[in-house]
């Protein structure tokens, strides 16, 4: 198959942190279609080519719109998804070379907080149940420590006091109380990475924040490396220290939450910003200055920068012709962007 390749820099670690967690190197994540379950029709090109590094302690944020490959992303960080080439490197192991045994290592020490805490608990199970499966599946046969543990974790996320809880079933908890047991089971066999995947995008408005919090003071207690899954801007700042904006399985800008939030660069970027939701009501009813058109198909993608069909600030013959490495006019601050070209050091 024929990749159309982009230069990629390894993202700048934060100031004082020590080697990466978790590096992901030149990643590509491409599902072959099938004519009628029959001969080679293509391929989607999840992801397309993504270089980052996570720190220990350290919580990132990956923004973009439905569609942009931040779900297959994340599955194949879990080892959900095989790489189709690229590497994803957890403290030098590669995982994707891992087999059976080593991927129950590695489970145990990645946690995951789905984005549908009612799908992610199965109904026939009480709460206890839930949250000693894991300790189970792990080998933790003594039923006194399994019971300790599990109170710890539900004292954690604030699931108390725990005997009201334990012998409850998911449909019998509010939606805030079943993405708590969701955390709880995440944080079970105490991991050192946490992936959250949109975990408040069910949630009513008033527990939103209220969760946010709870994982920033779980990775802070914890020093977790924490992916947040989101395409909602409005929401990163809460426990994200840098944010990586995604779009049609490229990442096209990277660097601090508020470096990122104060001085967007991409076009894409700003066209997140401008569709993120205003509390003000006079504002929301305002037209906003968003890009027309959609996000272009992962089977045919355009040549050059993907967003430029969408861009009007697009360069005719550069932007449509040639993948756009990072270029960096800010410390720290990446962006796969031409018009960023005479800046580059």
């Amino acid at each position: 198959m024929t990749v159309q390749t982009k230069t990629e820099n390894p993202a700048p670690q934060a100031a004082g942190r020590e080697a990466p967690l978790l590096s992901i190197r030149n990643l590509r994540v491409w599902f072959e279609l099938r004519k009628f379950g029959f001969g080679h029709a293509g391929y989607v090109r999840a992801v397309d080519g993504v270089t980052f590094d996570v720190a220990a302690g350290e919580a990132i944020a990956v923004v973009g719109e439905s569609g942009c490959g931040k779900s297959s992303l994340m599955k194949t960080i879990l080892a959900l998804y095989k790489p189709t080439e690229g590497e994803i490197l957890f403290n030098g192991t590669n995982v994707g070379a891992l087999d059976r045994k080593g991927l129950r290592w590695y489970h145990a020490r990645v946690g995951y907080v789905q984005q549908d805490p009612y799908g992610a608990l199965a109904p026939f199970m009480s709460i206890r149940q839930i949250l000693e499966e894991p300790l189970i599946v792990n080998g933790v046969r003594d039923k006194q420590e399994r019971l300790e543990r599990v109170l710890q974790a539900m004292e954690e996320v604030k699931l108390t006091p725990q005997e009201d809880f334990l012998n409850k079933f998911p449909h019998m908890l509010s939606g805030g109380q079943q993405q708590r047991v969701v955390i709880a089971r995440a944080m079970i066999m105490d991991p050192e990475f946490l992936v959250a995947d949109e975990p408040v995008s069910m949630l009513d408005a008033s527990v939103r924040v209220e969760i946010l919090k709870l994982l920033r003071g779980l990775q802070e207690r914890h020093n977790l490396s924490v992916i947040y899954i989101t395409h909602d801007l409005s929401t990163v700042s809460y426990f994200s220290e840098r944010i990586f904006v995604m779009y049609a399985g490229n990442l096209v800008e990277k660097a601090s939450v508020r470096e990122l939030l104060d001085n967007p660069l991409h076009p894409y970027t700003l066209a997140l910003l401008a569709a993120t939701s205003d509390p003000d009501a006079e504002n929301a009813s305002r037209f906003r200055d968003v890009p027309p058109g959609e996000p272009p198909s992962l089977v045919n993608p355009p040549a050059g920068c993907r967003f430029h069909p969408r861009c009007s600030k697009r360069i005719d013959g550069v932007c449509d012709v040639d993948v756009p490495p990072d270029f960096e006019p800010v410390p720290g601050h990446q962006v796969a962007c031409w018009l960023y070209r005479d800046d580059e050091g």
